[in-house]
């Protein structure tokens, strides 16, 4: 029988986390003992501390890899863990994924989709869409429609969408959603950041009356493989680095404590009943307007109108539309 959805407030709970916790402690005293968790890009940066995470508190997790011999490197001599392969750019890899993953009969009960690409050169996937859009947010949507019902088996699953700040750089572009003949690759990442805050939003009034809750979230600044496109000058020049190109800015947090908001999200027992709600430094974060704060997160971001137009426009580009 569907129920009424109502909205979890977007205004911190005061968790008791914050900036400088860890995932590891943010699972102190939970059991995953028989859960199954699927962690897009679990083999490097975040993804990498989130499965050991994970595991350390007992999950079985899947990890999907575009590059499946270095995720089976990167996760050398962790039990519980499993390795396919996975190209979000390619709708055809994530049909083929989804469908062995389904194929084997288990439940998932935690989703975290944190692999990405971020301000990469203009390159085109598909019939023509931009490679940041397509990767960060059109995968991932159809990924999540094609095991669908390994989620709604899960009795209570989470799925858990790695945004971030870089959302303050760009609403979607409706108008022009592929950056033809004006490609910005910041803002082009800008709107796949906001497109995956958006996608929690809007799958989170769906899917809970299947006990399935959603949540998007921003890591915070860490340097990890992401930043691979980026050379060192523009890095300096962002203050990502110091001057001597070798020297990480100290502001920036740890990969253990980058992985911190998505495993709470995915786990907490303060977000029971809870959902559609954009988190930062473990907890839900706070509404902002102001375009030089870098910190909260933006009302176009968990705007339900947007999240249910962008919704309608990726089943179309998609052919996902199951949930």
């Amino acid at each position: 029988m569907q129920t009424s959805y109502t909205r979890t407030p977007q205004q911190p709970i005061q968790s008791g986390f914050g900036y400088h916790s860890t995932a590891s402690e943010v699972l102190e005293g939970i059991d995953l003992s028989g859960k199954t968790a699927l962690v897009t890009g679990g083999y490097s940066g975040l993804g990498l501390e989130t499965t050991r995470a994970l595991i350390q508190a007992g999950a079985h997790v899947i990890v999907p890899a575009r590059r499946p011999e270095a995720a089976h490197e990167a996760l050398a001599g962790l039990a519980q863990v499993e390795v396919d392969e996975l190209d979000l750019s390619d709708l055809d890899s994530v049909r083929a994924f989804a469908g062995r993953l389904v194929a084997s009969g288990r439940s998932i009960d935690l989703a975290l989709l944190n692999a990405g690409v971020m301000a990469c050169p203009e390159s085109r996937v598909g019939p023509g869409w931009e490679l940041q859009f397509a990767t960060n947010h059109l995968g991932h949507f159809t990924l999540i429609h094609l095991i669908w019902p390994m989620l709604i088996a899960g009795e209570g699953a989470r799925v858990v969408v790695t945004s971030s700040t870089g959302h303050h750089l760009s609403p979607i572009r409706w108008d022009n959603i592929n950056f033809d003949g004006n490609y910005q690759k910041f803002e082009a990442y800008g709107q796949s950041k906001t497109a995956n805050a958006l996608f929690a939003v809007e799958l989170d009034r769906r899917g809970a009356e299947h006990g399935v809750r959603a949540f998007a979230l921003d890591p915070g600044v860490i340097f990890t493989p992401l930043v691979r496109h980026m050379p060192m000058e523009e890095m300096i020049a962002l203050k990502w680095f110091k001057e001597d190109g070798e020297t990480v800015n100290e502001a920036f947090k740890t990969p253990e404590q980058g992985a911190a908001t998505q495993v709470w999200a995915a786990t907490s027992p303060q977000l029971e009943s809870k959902g559609g709600v954009y988190c930062e430094n473990c907890d839900i974060s706070i509404l902002t307007n102001d375009d030089a704060e870098h910190t909260g997160v933006k009302p176009y971001a968990i705007d339900p109108e947007e999240a249910s137009r962008l919704w309608t426009l990726s089943a179309k580009l998609t052919g996902a539309d199951h949930i």
